[in-house]
């Protein structure tokens, strides 16, 4: 596996790099060399926060992130969420991907847990569809529409490159953008 520490507005000492990456090296047994696994580590007044995305070659994205005071709790609280979140996807996941023979994640050094399964247990259920029109507009028209129906998020058609988009707000305040690649 491979791991990218980054640092925004904290300078990352060798002994930050050192924590992360041996916590994450633990998970190195449940995926593939080639994974990528990309942290971002920062700091905003008291907080420490840490945010790790594990990409694997093929599969889903697996994502977790922790604010603390202290980094190296929050370090900890991120491992446990990745640990979890791989044992609670492993049914699902095992028969979706592995099936087609990737080894992205490698459900065999899973373990399983009976118990947890059945309170983590999760049915995927999409309660409500709704269809709406998207007329192109502009992102700031976008974002304007997103306050009057008073949502976090607003998808649309971009006037600019006819491609869809989505604002949102963002919980440090302002907005943020994303675009298909």
């Amino acid at each position: 596996m491979k791991i990218l520490i980054t640092g925004k507005k904290i300078e990352l000492t060798d002994g930050i790099k050192g924590a992360v990456e041996d916590k994450l090296s633990k998970l190195d047994r449940y995926l593939h060399e080639d994974t990528e696994v990309k942290v971002t580590v920062s700091a905003r007044k008291a907080k420490q926060k840490i945010e790790v995305t594990i990409i694997p070659i093929n599969g889903p994205i697996i994502r977790a992130e922790d604010s603390e005071e202290n980094l190296y709790a929050a370090i900890d609280v991120v491992y446990d969420k990745l640990n979890k979140q791989l044992r609670r996807y492993k049914n699902k996941l095992k028969g979706k991907y592995q099936a087609k023979g990737q080894e992205s994640i490698r459900f065999q050094n899973i373990e399983d847990n009976a118990a947890e399964d059945k309170d983590g247990e999760f049915d995927i259920v999409i309660e409500r569809h709704k269809k709406f029109d998207m007329k192109p507009m502009s992102p700031e028209e976008a974002v304007l529409q997103m306050e009057l129906v008073g949502h976090d998020f607003y998808m649309f058609r971009n006037i600019d490159t006819d491609e869809i988009s989505i604002v949102y707000r963002r919980e440090t305040g302002g907005y943020g953008l994303i675009e298909h690649e």
